[in-house]
């Protein structure tokens, strides 16, 4: 699957759970873990749950499976490791403290390598 159909069937599993303030960040060039980033807000540790289950239930209809699924048990700060999407669920208290956005997006640092080009 491409990278932009594997963005929209996970963007497509969090609206279905009523994922709050989804945001997609492009990342590639500042890291080489991923190249997408998507980070989306759930209201309790229910819907986080259910918002991972979601995404990860839709993946595994097309036949991919996820590197990694962190953080379900305790429901504040989820991450799912698609290899070239991550998608961070999280609570509003929890977003709000780490900021991933302004981490990763369009004002943040640039990378070493490109501080060195």
């Amino acid at each position: 699957m491409e990278r932009e159909e594997l963005k929209e069937l996970v963007i497509d599993a969090l609206e279905d759970i009523k994922g709050i303030d989804i945001r997609v960040l492009d990342v590639h060039g500042k890291t080489t873990i991923t190249d997408i980033m998507v980070v989306v807000t759930g209201n309790s540790n229910r819907q986080v749950k259910a918002l991972v289950d979601s995404v990860v239930s839709r993946c595994k209809e097309k036949g991919i499976s996820p590197i990694g699924v962190e953080g379900v048990d305790a429901g504040e700060w989820a991450l799912i490791d698609l290899d070239d999407i991550i998608v961070h669920v999280m609570q509003p208290a929890i977003r709000d403290f780490y900021n991933i956005e302004k981490l990763w997006g369009e004002d943040s640092p640039d990378t070493l390598t490109d501080k060195i080009s």
